[in-house]
């Protein structure tokens, strides 16, 4: 399975001598950002899973960022973003704003029909109603989606310490067992 990751990893010192990344190179260089470990794994991971939770926008950039800032692996970070997908996206964001509602306990906005050719003909007052909805609903969901992302990760960078951990100790009694039989 690690051989299959190192393989689809970029190589640093083509991402480094690329002409857009140039400038990054200095931090770039390090080698805790490509190598595969269990440190930089489970925070790539888990900075991933934050930011892909957290954010709908620009997320694969920040959460490069924060691995260069953290010192994860780049790659591990980039791609557990893609835990909201068109896929997952509508569940992820309903259960966080029910969550939301939860932990404020407030009332759930009820969803009224919208009359899009009544919308359509009156752009502003449209957008009012949009933006009227989106504050009533913003909070609840900011709130959820920044629980649910803080307690994601915090979760998966554990979990993956602890498989990892057990997948290390069940090789060792493979290898202690062989020894023993010959």
């Amino acid at each position: 399975m690690f051989d299959r990751f190192r393989r689809l990893m970029p190589d640093p010192h083509t991402l480094r001598q690329h002409r857009a990344l140039r400038w990054l190179a200095p931090w770039l260089h390090h080698p805790r950002l490509w190598h595969v470990n269990r440190r930089g794994i489970a925070l790539g991971i888990a900075i991933g899973i934050f930011f892909g939770l957290l954010m709908p926008v620009a997320q694969i950039l920040f959460a490069a960022l924060a691995a260069l800032f953290f010192r994860a692996n780049i790659p591990a970070a980039v791609a557990s973003t893609l835990i909201t997908n068109p896929v997952t996206f509508a569940p992820v964001y309903y259960a966080a704003y029910h969550l939301g509602v939860w932990m404020l306990d407030t009332a759930s906005v009820p969803v009224d029909p919208v009359d899009l050719q009544h919308v359509a003909a009156e752009t502003a007052t449209g957008l009012a109603l949009w933006m009227d909805r989106l504050a009533t609903v913003g909070i609840p969901l900011a709130v959820g989606l920044l629980t649910l992302a803080v307690c994601l990760s915090v979760i998966t960078y554990f979990a993956v310490h602890w498989a990892w951990r057990l997948r290390i100790v069940r090789a060792w009694q493979r290898r202690k067992a062989r020894r023993a039989r010959r």
